[in-house]
């Protein structure tokens, strides 16, 4: 059996992933495990968002809010924060101090091996055209991965409906979307996209957010 991706998200944009954020189908699949700290104590968790401001966490971490924590990220750096809320199993974790995301990012691409080498799933906004048949829309990337991306916005077709996608410096395979619901729809890409496209468009798309 092929082992899931990981649904573990990167998110590029300074702000802190609050509860709010997640979508049910964020929660399927596998997320990447982590080390967090509380009082000297080791505790395996998994990691669901990250960002520059901070992380949610899910696992056997302390449910105190304003506790103190740190995160072992894979780039060696030990993340030290505060947790700042708590819904069920999981808490939101503020960093002290912001972390280095494309650090994080290039990390996680080479401790995969080469030849299977993939995107993680990455969290930014930008504009996205959507076409199908005769009509085009606009809408607002939520997140993209190798496989997909889930999009935002008005008038967006239903589920089963192949597209063609236009986004600003990236080149898109076409896709088909998946499930969509109000004004959301995730799309799975017909071809994946390949690490070494992705990359440059994410800095330079982070730049412009950041800038």
């Amino acid at each position: 059996m092929a082992e899931r991706p990981s649904v573990t998200t990167f998110v590029m944009t300074a702000d802190v992933p609050w509860p709010a954020d997640s979508l049910p189908a964020d929660r399927l699949g596998a997320l990447d495990p982590v080390t967090v700290y509380e009082g000297g104590e080791a505790r395996s968790c998994a990691i669901s968002k990250i960002s520059p401001l901070g992380a949610t966490i899910r696992g056997a971490a302390s449910r105190a809010v304003g506790g103190e924590i740190a995160i072992e990220l894979v780039t060696g750096q030990r993340a030290a924060g505060t947790i700042a809320w708590t819904v069920g199993d999981e808490a939101g974790v503020r960093f002290k101090q912001p972390i280095d995301m494309m650090a994080l990012l290039n990390r996680k691409l080479v401790a995969q091996t080469s030849e299977r080498r993939k995107m993680p799933r990455v969290e930014l906004r930008c504009h996205v055209g959507v076409k199908w048949g005769p009509n085009l829309a606009a809408a607002t990337l939520r997140n993209i991965s190798a496989q997909g991306l889930q999009i935002e916005g008005d008038g967006l077709p239903a589920r089963d409906t192949f597209v063609s996608l236009f986004i600003d410096g990236l080149n898109m395979p076409s896709g088909v979307v998946v499930w969509q619901r109000e004004r959301l729809a995730g799309i799975e890409l017909m071809e994946e996209l390949a690490w070494s496209s992705i990359m440059p468009w994410i800095r330079e798309t982070q730049r412009r957010t950041l800038a």
